[in-house]
């Protein structure tokens, strides 16, 4: 069995953090018994509520369960400090809403260990996904904001804002190497990007995805912008022999 460490990126999650990890937490062990080859990482960066004291209280009920510090803001900053200090087979995130369902991390967990894949990505936008909640607002946004990407930096991915991504962790490295460097949400979209580019084996997995806008935080024209300056810095990383 390949080892796996599943990181939640929070930031400021007092009110739901305690409840979602331990959802989290029981499904994981109930099809994943042998606790000595999985972690759940909460990885905060820079909460200024009582989310640190709720997740160090979690890692004394839970073994399973660590806590990594990342004093500044930043989702892709939380994730590689999360994934760099690892030493799993397997790295990857899934948001703290669990948005998407859960038994699709088994689906992706084998398409990593079993079935020859190197990185796994959720996708909202199949034709066999379930999108159950979402606003039109964030619908289009979403649709929008994909067909950007593949026009302008030609990729084939069909969901790069999707929070929930697998890879196996040799990977990692090579991938922020490669150009995955962002430090905010972007670093999520270049992943994918940069794993295309290096020719990774990539499983697209359609999922069941079920919206909390209760508590968003987006501000979506500010992060509208910062992917798209985001995005032309990543094209600029392209390497020579992509352009076609």
């Amino acid at each position: 069995m390949l080892s796996f460490d599943i990181t939640i990126p929070v930031l400021n999650e007092e009110e739901t953090l305690v409840q979602q990890v331990s959802t989290l937490h029981g499904f994981i062990k109930t099809h994943f018994p042998d606790h000595r080859n999985w972690r759940i990482v909460i990885a905060d960066n820079g909460s200024t509520d009582r989310t640190p004291t709720l997740a160090r209280e979690l890692t004394e009920t839970m073994p399973e369960v660590q806590l990594v510090r990342v004093p500044e803001k930043g989702v892709g900053l939380a994730l590689k400090t999360s994934w760099v200090q690892s030493d799993a087979d397997i790295v990857g995130y899934m948001d703290l809403d669990l948005a998407t369902d859960l038994r699709h991390f088994i689906q992706a967990y084998h398409a990593l260990a079993s079935e020859g894949y190197d990185l796994v990505y959720g996708t909202r936008l199949h034709k066999r996904s379930r999108v159950i909640g979402r606003t039109l607002k964030r619908e289009l946004t979403s649709r929008v904001f994909n067909l950007i990407l593949k026009l302008y930096l030609r990729t084939r991915f069909s969901d790069g804002m999707c929070g929930f991504k697998w890879l196996k962790r040799e990977h990692v490295q090579a991938l922020m190497n490669g150009g995955a460097v962002s430090n905010g949400w972007f670093f999520s979209t270049e992943l994918l990007a940069v794993a295309e580019w290096q020719k990774l084996r990539i499983c697209e997995l359609p999922v069941i995805w079920t919206d909390d806008t209760s508590g968003s935080k987006v501000n979506i024209p500010r992060l509208a912008r910062q992917y798209l300056h985001a995005m032309v810095a990543l094209n600029k990383r392209k390497p020579k022999a992509v352009f076609r």
